[in-house]
């Protein structure tokens, strides 16, 4: 494309947000704060523009009337069109040079004061809604036109063009550099909030792969049973005819099956790097240990049982596996946001329910958080993924004397995930 196209593309193309500046702002009175100042501006331009043309250099009423309107309407139509008032400013600021030529020797020309006002305010709103093109191509025709002027017509030239043409060089570049801040603003708070949506979901991801990697071990002991009862039924159980014994084939078979299919899940969710934990997985009978380890941190926790140890007996391994993972997550938390403070760590079984509730007190003096509060939110993404696995319920909050309390509700019998979630 030759610069001549270019150069006319730019001044005929405006951008297509019509909106006017600082609509998006959260005030109503700032959003409203450019309709008032070019309401403003049209009042005072519009009837001082027909007096200065009618006295002043003695122009026919009603062509001082048309210059006049055109000129502060364009104000008007620039709250929205910035660029298409300013090819109808352009032209009327031409007209009214031609036709106040020679009229009023001690009056400004070829830029009557009203016409000089109107076109740097129309500037102030084109600077600040158009593309930096276009900017530069209505100061080129800006400058040529004072050049022409002072050209062709140097007897009746005076300071105005200069005054409009290095006022507007200033206003429009300004003007261009605080869009361009405010659009970089913009651009980098729309990526804030798509990076935080995408570590919110990955985290989530890792949270379930997690899960997923830990509840196989728990689900693979049980399958791994089934299959050695199976195979050893026909030794152990005497007399068994031979369609019991084809059934009891049949079983070890599929729960061979089954393991070798949780296996093959279990590498897709294991990273290629990450080694197998051999360890086995924790249960409630590991939280004193959890305890010991968080109070070699500095805080200092303590584990109640309301209904006695003998009701938390037997506990599934996967309610047991949650709530160990939940009251860890929870006093990690603790250790994050309030070094220091004191713990408690309650569990309750009842109505076919575990209720493990950890509440934390304020943390002493005025003890720095290691992390700033809701800096991560990993923890509490894992409790509400765990949670909503067994279908019970999760309730996270501060509490009336500073400190925070994570509550959850956990079946202890088959509820289909689903039917409840936190």
């Amino acid at each position: 494309m030759s610069i001549w196209k270019a150069f006319l593309r730019a001044l005929s193309e405006p951008v297509p947000d019509r909106r006017p500046p600082l609509a998006d702002a959260r005030r109503r009175w700032v959003r409203l704060a450019p309709h008032g100042a070019v309401l403003a501006a049209v009042a005072c331009l519009l009837p001082t523009g027909i007096v200065a043309f009618t006295q002043l250099y003695g122009l026919d009423p009603a062509l001082a009337t048309a210059l006049a309107t055109v000129q502060a309407g364009s104000l008007v139509l620039a709250l929205t069109r910035p660029l298409t008032a300013w090819q109808l400013m352009a032209p009327s600021v031409l007209v009214g040079a031609v036709a106040t030529q020679g009229s009023a020797a001690e009056q400004p020309w070829p830029w009557p004061v009203t016409t000089l006002l109107g076109y740097l305010f129309l500037m102030v709103l084109l600077a600040v809604r158009e593309r930096g093109r276009t900017l530069l191509a209505v100061w080129i025709v800006t400058f040529l036109g004072c050049s022409l002027s002072w050209t062709a017509f140097s007897a009746h030239f005076d300071g105005t063009s200069v005054v409009v043409a290095a006022v507007s060089a200033a206003v429009l570049l300004l003007g261009w550099s605080l869009r361009g801040r405010g659009e970089a603003k913009r651009l980098l708070a729309e990526q804030e909030q798509i990076s935080e949506a995408e570590r919110a979901g990955r985290t989530l991801l890792e949270e379930r792969a997690r899960i997923a990697r830990e509840l196989h071990d728990v689900v693979a002991h049980h399958m791994s049973v089934i299959a050695v009862q199976a195979d050893s039924a026909p030794y152990r159980l005497g007399g068994l005819s031979e369609e019991a014994v084809a059934e009891f084939g049949q079983i070890a078979t599929a729960a061979r099956g089954s393991l070798a299919e949780m296996r093959r899940l279990l590498g897709v969710l294991r990273s290629a790097d990450a080694d197998a934990d051999k360890a086995p997985q924790p249960g409630l009978a590991d939280l004193p240990k959890l305890l010991a380890t968080v109070a070699q941190a500095g805080v200092r926790a303590e584990l109640a049982v309301a209904a006695g140890a003998e009701a938390l007996d037997p506990v599934p391994e996967a309610v047991g596996l949650s709530a160990y993972r939940i009251v860890q997550e929870a006093l990690a938390n603790v250790v994050r946001h309030a070094p220091g403070a004191t713990a408690e760590v309650r569990l309750d079984a009842a109505d076919g329910a575990l209720t493990v509730r950890v509440d934390n007190a304020p943390p002493p003096g005025r003890s720095a958080a290691v992390e700033s509060p809701g800096s991560t939110g990993q923890g509490l993404v894992g409790m509400r993924e765990r949670v909503r696995l067994l279908a019970g319920t999760l309730d996270t909050g501060p509490t009336a004397d500073g400190g925070y309390r994570v509550t959850a509700v956990l079946p202890l019998h088959g509820t289909a995930p689903g039917e409840n979630t936190a």
